[in-house]
């Protein structure tokens, strides 16, 4: 994001400066007869064009640069990307577990989870960038049910010095209960159906990578690069979230109800999420152009939540403040093979959030495993010195 906005401020400041040279120029050798001024005003407009053209060429020299400063590596650790393209087919699975928890005496817990979601994608990417698109297994196969489609968005960016992740994430309508405790029930009720569960998740991770010049995040993750010898790093990130959670205990079967403790009948909660992690990365050359790759970043984050639509009045309070305190963690994992041409490989990646008050409890974790295979072309020409 940073480096977004450098680039735009370096391209508005060489535009107005040479849109400032180029009329500066022309009001001095500007005619004064009136007959005469018609014609200069065509000439201006020719050279505001070829203005335009030069601050446009500088710019893309002065984003070259930056890139090249964003992923300036030592290529006996690293070796950079030799293609401009890439081309890769991608089986992904999407998933995510609930977890609400009552903290009375003996506290109830009841947990929730959708089926996964089998995706197959194509791909093309351009150095940093992938896009492409994915379809649902089960639609390409003709055997979709009923139930309400998820929405899914993800972009990361993997560069030498920091990665940014932007995710939205929308369930449908297909959760189970998948267990539960503290209730004395007559029949058993996992892995039963339940219809009263809908959430989405909208966010942001950024993080820093300290020994960039001998980790390599890209090697693991967008296949952009090649460690090459066994080296890791200390990490460091920001994250914003919003969390959006709707339950109705009323779809709980009837027995269920019946026992079911004061805190946890409530039908929503929102809560913002701001954290700040600290963690480490490993890449693990364990043979050649073989890698494995695995971090953990454990974050402390502040809590900002609306149950049931009411605000927390209590939040003024500085002990209450504190208690809004929570953990989060981010764990990434990937192993690859790739030969600089030709790459395959699987990853995942792990986003669980904590939510704590004195009478309530919830984890909510999602992540995604990535099964790809995939080719490079169009070769890079050799840098220039």
């Amino acid at each position: 994001m940073k480096q977004t906005a450098c680039c735009l401020l370096s391209f508005f400041l060489l535009l107005c400066d040479g849109l400032s040279a180029q009329t500066t120029e022309k009001q001095d050798s500007m005619p004064s007869s009136p007959q005469q001024r018609i014609k200069p005003s065509r000439i201006s407009l020719s050279s505001l064009t070829d203005g335009l053209m030069n601050t446009i060429r500088l710019t893309g020299v002065e984003l070259k640069k930056v890139g090249k400063k964003l992923n300036d590596v030592d290529t006996t650790y690293i070796s950079p990307n030799k293609y401009n393209l890439a081309f890769m087919l991608e089986q992904s699975t999407w998933f995510e577990h609930y977890r609400l928890g009552s903290n009375e005496a003996n506290g109830q817990s009841l947990n929730f989870a959708p089926n996964a979601t089998p995706k197959i994608g194509v791909y093309f990417g351009w150095r940093w960038i992938f896009l492409g698109i994915s379809f649902d297994i089960k639609s390409l196969l003709g055997k979709n049910d009923n139930t309400a489609p998820r929405k899914e968005f993800v972009f990361n960016l993997y560069s030498g010095k920091f990665g940014v992740d932007l995710y939205y994430r929308k369930t449908g309508s297909n959760f189970k209960m998948t267990s539960y405790s503290q209730f004395n029930l007559e029949k058993d009720y996992s892995r039963t159906d339940f219809t009263g569960f809908q959430s989405n998740i909208k966010g942001l991770n950024a993080y820093w990578i300290f020994n960039h010049k001998h980790f390599s995040y890209p090697a693991a993750y967008s296949q952009s690069t090649n460690q090459r010898k066994s080296c890791g790093s200390l990490m460091a990130g920001f994250a914003y979230s919003q969390h959006n959670i709707k339950f109705d205990y009323t779809c709980l079967p009837e027995e269920m109800q019946e026992q079911l403790q004061p805190s946890l009948k409530f039908h929503s909660i929102r809560y913002t999420d701001y954290n700040l992690s600290l963690g480490y990365g490993y890449n693990w050359v364990f043979a050649r152009n073989c890698l494995l790759n695995v971090s953990l970043l454990p974050a402390i984050a502040y809590k900002k939540a609306r149950i049931n639509d009411q605000p927390n009045t209590a939040s003024s309070n500085w002990m209450e403040w504190v208690k809004d305190i929570n953990f989060d963690l981010i764990t990434r994992a990937g192993i690859t093979w790739n030969n600089s041409k030709y790459y395959v490989g699987a990853s995942l990646v792990l986003h669980t959030y904590d939510y704590r008050k004195q009478n309530f409890s919830m984890t909510n974790s999602f992540g995604s495993l990535r099964i790809y295979m995939g080719f490079n072309f169009w070769k890079r020409k050799p840098a220039t010195p």
